[in-house]
């Protein structure tokens, strides 16, 4: 039997000008357990790992958060369980620590004076795959359209072919999972079934949905440095604490991007996945992570929201 459980390295800056040079982490003690940890817990029935993670930072440490780059997915047995815990990189947003059953103590610190603390060896070699990267990258997810009618069973113009039934419910849930990252802005290519993939994150968040054309795969093929230079103004915009977007595009372009980013950057991005033919499920989310020089820096794939 497998659990699944969620957490992550939640930090915040720890320099005096507010920038992302400097940071401290968060580490818990759990008296129940005895141990000093990141913060997680158990998947709970109909939650997926993000919401998790999120509510668990919350519920643990009293702090909002926005989602980063996923770190790594940790595996140990316990009794007769196996247990799957995924940790992300978590920047703290508002919020205020109060002690209680589950956790009574917590602890801001470098994260070089965090290590010697944390009780667990995969804790550790969580920190460190965190510490290793800047803890401030720039976030933007590039989500490809959720599903929609055939096209052959489409007689008008395929740019207003819209979501089917299970194109909409993928939809619905994108619209938490974005929530999870913090998305503040919303853009798609100007076709139906784009617009129509971020309309419930919209209506969830109050926000409208700009414009992308240079992300439409015609464009990408025909002009790959207009659709670049669009990433790179929206992962600009992230920076320290900034605005996170969300970008709808289409099957043919998101892996161009995705591989020719891989390619331009000067070490190999952190990603589960072949980012020289990178998947595009429809209804999947890149969240691509870029350091502050531009570069893309991690790639991690979610090939649907139930992650």
């Amino acid at each position: 039997m497998t659990v699944h459980a969620a957490g992550a390295v939640l930090w915040r800056p720890a320099g005096v000008d507010g920038t992302d040079e400097k940071v401290e982490v968060a580490v818990v003690h759990r008296p129940h357990h005895g141990d000093w940890s990141l913060p997680k817990g158990k998947v709970d029935p109909g939650e997926t790992r993000v919401d998790t993670a999120v509510r668990e930072i919350a519920e643990e440490t009293g702090f909002a958060t926005v989602l980063g780059r996923h770190l790594r997915t940790v595996r140990y047995p316990v009794n007769d369980e196996e247990k799957v815990v995924d940790f992300w990189s978590a920047r703290a947003g508002e919020g205020e620590f109060v002690p209680g059953d589950e956790t009574d103590e917590l602890r801001w610190l470098a994260p070089d004076d965090a290590g010697p603390l944390l009780t667990y060896a995969s804790d550790r070699d969580v920190l460190g795959i965190f510490a290793a990267r800047p803890a401030g990258l720039r976030t933007v997810l590039v989500v490809r359209h959720a599903m929609a009618g055939k096209r052959s069973e489409w007689t008008r113009p395929d740019a207003e072919r819209p979501l089917d039934e299970d194109g909409r419910l993928q939809a619905q849930q994108l619209a938490g999972l974005l929530a999870g990252f913090g998305v503040g802005a919303l853009h798609a290519v100007p076709i139906a079934r784009c617009r129509q993939t971020l309309e419930p994150a919209a209506a969830l968040t109050g926000l409208p949905v700009h414009d992308a054309p240079e992300l439409a795969d015609e464009a990408v093929e025909t002009d790959t440095a207009a659709a670049l230079a669009t990433l790179a103004r929206l992962a600009e915009a992230a920076a320290d604490g900034g605005v996170v977007s969300a970008v709808c595009a289409q099957g043919v372009g998101i892996p161009e991007l995705v591989a020719t980013l891989a390619a331009a950057a000067p070490e190999p991005p952190e990603s589960a996945r072949d980012l020289a033919d990178p998947p595009c499920r429809k209804g999947s989310v890149w969240v691509l992570s870029f350091g502050p020089d531009g570069a893309l820096v991690a790639a991690d794939y979610h090939r649907d929201a139930a992650f």
